[in-house]
């Protein structure tokens, strides 16, 4: 049975940015009626590829054709009215109006001039039955989770081509990230909803980080690696080794020599000591110390109080009980500073509204830590600033390695890592990492996690909070396991420490 023809093709793409050739010649083709999955790590080019296919860049130079014929999107706009619609991972919806209004947002149905709202919300909610969503199209769009609102986006983007709702006028779904917030129901509601749609016809372009969901709904997919195509594979005839591989160009064992490594580490003594600290609504008391040296690793489900645990000892919320020592002397918390001035630091799982700061530069971003400790009225001299900047950007390979690139157009990964650098540069004694690899790609996360030992190596104490258990497993030297914002166990890691036995610990809410 011959294959049949690509709905979209791009061949030799190449898109330049000062200093950064951020695709080099890439080819790229989708099918109707797939699920095709763009693999790659952060900066290997998939954000610049499906911003030139949306018209959000212009490109230099090569072709895209879509249904045989040649296109030049020069706009989001131009790429809807082709037929192209994307879905972001920040919904980008309006909260304040109804379901209705947001799905037909910008072309409300009217007659004489005047916006006729039964009809809209007649249409919107056939749409949304013909989809199989339990939706009430009349309530206020915040009124419903991030998931059912992500769900809203995709009926607005795929309902934009027939007047009369029954059918869709989109020939490519471009999906970014759509899973990264969503728990185990919402990702299978969203991938039952993409089988739909992808059974109608639609070809959907899927990007995620995570490889067991590429494994479990994806058809095909195309990998890139440092803005080249390394090549296009059905999903059935690669494994996920083969996969990382082809991303990161190199294997994975090291991240197993990681986890060997950290199993025989020696730590040294006791750094913090935090004693029957706690906050009401927050976590309850507890009782923890961190050695020099050492990763203690949090492992819980989503709101066992891991994160309350981490701002508590940062100073981000105020304790009701306890006392924390440091170095054998009580320290107050009572404030961000007072943790900075202690030796304290910590990454925000939320690097984009509790950390970095998009707009300002690379540099800029990094130095702001350290310029906060020192006190505004003493400003760190030139010379000084630029040394640091660069010795850190070369340490963490931020890339582009250019100290004035505003951080807010960095991947996710390079993020991060300006995140990193900007506590490093502090010389903390204590580093509190809250979910550091979230978003980011596998070689991204091995980078981080190679340096979390190195750091440990050095002396250096971490806390280390991470949805996963194999990583939690993989970097740390002992594990505190929450459930119910409560601290119920803490395990020196060993052989016989596993996912399955930290699992029947949050199950049973006691040491096993």
């Amino acid at each position: 049975m011959a294959e049949p023809k690509p709905v979209l093709e791009m061949t030799g793409i190449v898109k330049e940015f000062p200093g950064v050739r951020a695709l080099s010649g890439v080819d790229f083709r989708l099918f109707p009626g797939e699920i095709h999955a763009l693999m790659g790590e952060n900066g290997a080019g998939k954000s610049t590829l499906i911003k030139v296919l949306t018209g959000v860049y212009s490109l230099d130079s090569g072709t895209v054709t879509l249904d045989g014929k040649s296109v030049r999107i020069g706009s989001p706009l131009q790429a809807q009215q082709a037929g192209i619609s994307t879905v972001y991972q920040e919904v980008n919806l309006c909260p304040n109006l109804s379901v209705a209004e947001n799905i037909f947002i910008g072309r409300e149905p009217t007659r004489f001039g005047r916006i006729q709202w039964k009809r809209m919300r007649q249409e919107a909610a056939e749409l949304v039955d013909r989809l199989g969503l339990d939706i009430d199209v009349t309530a206020p769009l915040s009124s419903y989770p991030l998931a059912v609102q992500q769900l809203v986006a995709i009926v607005r983007s795929v309902g934009t081509g027939d007047s009369d709702g029954s059918g869709t006028g989109t020939k490519v779904l471009v999906l970014d990230e759509p899973t990264s917030s969503l728990d185990r129901d919402e990702v299978l509601e969203l991938f039952r909803l993409m089988r739909q749609l992808r059974d109608e016809g639609v070809a959907i372009l899927f990007v995620s980080h995570f490889l067991d969901q590429i494994y479990e709904i994806c058809d095909r997919m195309t990998v890139l690696r440092n803005g080249a195509l390394v090549g296009e594979h059905l999903v059935s005839e690669l494994d996920q080794v083969g996969l990382i591989q082809l991303m990161i160009g190199k294997a994975m064992d090291q991240l197993e020599e990681l986890h060997e490594h950290q199993l025989h580490a020696d730590v040294g003594e006791t750094l913090l000591k935090a004693d029957g600290l706690g906050r009401v609504g927050g976590v309850a008391p507890f009782d923890l110390e961190i050695k020099k040296g050492e990763v203690l690793g949090l492992a819980g489900l989503l709101g066992s109080g891991r994160t309350e645990l981490a701002r508590l000892l940062f100073g981000a919320d105020q304790p009701d009980s306890g006392k924390v020592t440091i170095g054998g002397k009580q320290v107050s918390m009572s404030a961000p500073n007072d943790a900075i001035s202690a030796g304290v630091a910590f990454c925000s799982e939320n690097r984009k509204t509790e950390g970095l700061v998009p707009e300002l530069t690379v540099r800029e971003n990094i130095i702001l830590a350290l310029q906060a400790a020192r006190g505004w009225t003493r400003p760190i001299p030139a010379a000084q600033r630029d040394e640091l900047v660069a010795k850190y950007i070369k340490a963490l390979d931020i890339r582009p390695a250019n100290p004035e690139a505003r951080v807010g157009r960095l991947s996710g990964g390079n993020q991060q890592k300006v995140l990193l650098a900007r506590w490093l540069i502090t010389q903390p004694k204590l580093l509190i990492l809250d979910e550091p690899t979230r978003g980011i790609d596998v070689g991204a996360k091995a980078e981080i996690q190679k340096l979390v030992v190195s750091l440990s190596e050095e002396g250096m104490a971490v806390l280390y909070i991470a949805a996963e258990l194999e990583e939690v497993l993989r970097l740390s030297h002992t594990i505190g396991v929450l459930r119910d914002r409560k601290l119920v166990a803490q395990l020196a890691n060993g052989p016989e420490i596993t996912p399955t036995r930290i699992l029947e610990t949050i199950a049973s809410g006691e040491h096993q």
